[in-house]
């Protein structure tokens, strides 16, 4: 491989900072941010692991484009404004420099598209399987970031676009089933940045939907002090969702796991317990006194033996 480390800093990397004077041009060994007055910094960090979070044969545009997205959901659903990103590699000892190649020209491609700035970060060989860590930095105006906290009882909850695609695009990705679209749900996921303005001034407590619709409703409900009950019959699905569930023997449970799967990368919040549904949420339950998650099909409870994804 060409150089080695510092050719691909240079080569690579260099022009994935778009300029950014804050990056040092990828030359020190930090970045040096100023405030900006007036806001406050969000800060996220997510990792993909090959075998964990992508399959290994990926193509690696794909993955460096969902390794930003996944970061890009959370900001998003704080009501941040994306703005520059940190990057540590890890890479496998066969590695190619065609490969890097390819995983910068994702990266230039989604830097461009979100207007990010790559700021700084580390690049490392490993014997395991490729590891990849994104730190994702957004602005909010002061005071005003969209927490978990926040949810009271009466509250709707209200979610964005539809819900299971990302896991029924894993189930294609392994072979399960046949569709080329939820297979590109899940390999390229679509943060809802688009919503930030609504969750601003809509939303009393907000998550994105990457555990599971059930999971990151019981993390707001945890955060805020009350339950959540969730009616699955309402749960938006897309027409490859509904086909999937026309096949299914018992819809009770298969909208359940649906609603559990993970990987859909929309927002779950919290909205008031009255007034109209700004565009773009459908209303799924609501949050009450009391503590939990409780699942329910045309009125009648639903046993969940699994909220969502967890690494243990």
């Amino acid at each position: 491989m060409p150089g080695g480390e510092f050719d691909w800093i240079a080569q690579l990397l260099r022009p994935l900072t778009r300029g950014a004077p804050e990056a040092l041009d990828l030359l020190d060994d930090a970045a040096v941010i100023p405030s900006r007055p007036g806001f406050d910094m969000v800060v996220t960090k997510d990792a993909l692991v090959a075998g964990v979070h992508f399959l290994p044969d990926d193509p690696l545009d794909l993955v460096a484009r969902k390794l930003l997205r996944v970061n890009l959901s959370d900001l998003a659903a704080k009501g941040a404004e994306p703005w520059g990103y940190f990057l540590t590699t890890a890479w496998p000892g066969e590695t190619t420099w065609a490969d890097r190649a390819l995983f910068v020209k994702g990266l230039a491609e989604d830097g461009e598209a979100f207007n990010l700035f790559l700021l700084g970060g580390d690049t490392v060989s490993t014997p395991g399987p490729l590891s990849l860590t994104a730190t994702l930095l957004g602005w909010v105006p002061a005071g005003k970031a969209v927490l978990r906290k926040g949810a009271r009882p009466g509250d709707r909850l209200a979610v964005s676009g539809t819900i299971g695609d990302g896991w029924l695009g894993l189930k294609a990705a392994w072979g399960d089933i046949d569709s080329p679209a939820l297979l590109d749900r899940y390999r390229l996921p679509r943060p809802r940045t688009d919503l930030i303005p609504l969750l601003r001034s809509h939303a009393r407590a907000a998550a994105d939907v990457s555990d599971g619709l059930l999971a990151d409703s019981g993390h707001i409900a945890r955060a805020s002090g009350c339950r959540v009950q969730i009616d699955l019959e309402r749960v938006p699905l897309s027409t490859e969702a509904r086909a999937w569930l026309a096949e299914q023997a018992d819809e009770a449970g298969a909208r359940a796991a649906l609603a559990s799967g993970g990987d859909d990368y929309q927002i779950v919040c919290a909205i008031a317990p009255d007034g109209s549904v700004p565009e773009g949420l459908t209303v799924v339950g609501r949050f009450v006194a009391g503590e939990g998650v409780a699942a329910t099909f045309n009125g009648a409870p639903v046993a969940v033996d699994r909220l969502g994804w967890t690494h243990g």
